[in-house]
């Protein structure tokens, strides 16, 4: 408090929504948490240009999260990675999201878009996920 008026709250930092995602990650049950042992995770304030011109998004804002890897349905043993599959989440995104949402806390929107993006590391389509998670309804 300062004078007698409260602060206002911080936002989450970037070091707070990683630390939510790995715990999400953490509590994976097998096989899942092994298959998402090799994903890099980074999270980071807004997506790179160069990922929302690849998706013909012009809005950040509607992005809050991201698998960028070869699914494992379809890497084979032959390929050489150029880089680590990763998941991004971009945290302004996921703040605008929970605060339009307003019915679901901080730790659960992390968690939900973490897993998300995890299942697409796994091979799994959009509707695939949507035909198994309601919470977006």
């Amino acid at each position: 408090m300062a004078g007698g008026v409260p602060l206002p709250a911080m936002d989450p930092t970037l070091a707070k929504i990683e630390s939510i995602a790995r715990a999400a990650l953490a509590e994976l049950p097998q096989p899942f948490a092994q298959g998402a042992a090799d994903v890099a995770l980074v999270v980071v304030d807004w997506p790179p240009n160069d990922i929302l011109r690849d998706l013909g998004m012009d809005d950040p804002l509607d992005l809050t999260g991201l698998y960028d890897g070869i699914p494992l349905t379809e890497k084979s043993i032959l390929d050489q990675p150029v880089r680590p599959d990763t998941i991004w989440l971009f945290r302004e995104a996921l703040l605008d999201e929970l605060a339009e949402r307003g019915n679901v806390t901080l730790e659960e929107l992390v968690r939900h878009v973490t897993v998300h993006e995890l299942a697409h590391h796994f091979g799994w389509s959009d509707d695939d996920i949507a035909e198994i998670d309601r919470w977006w309804e």
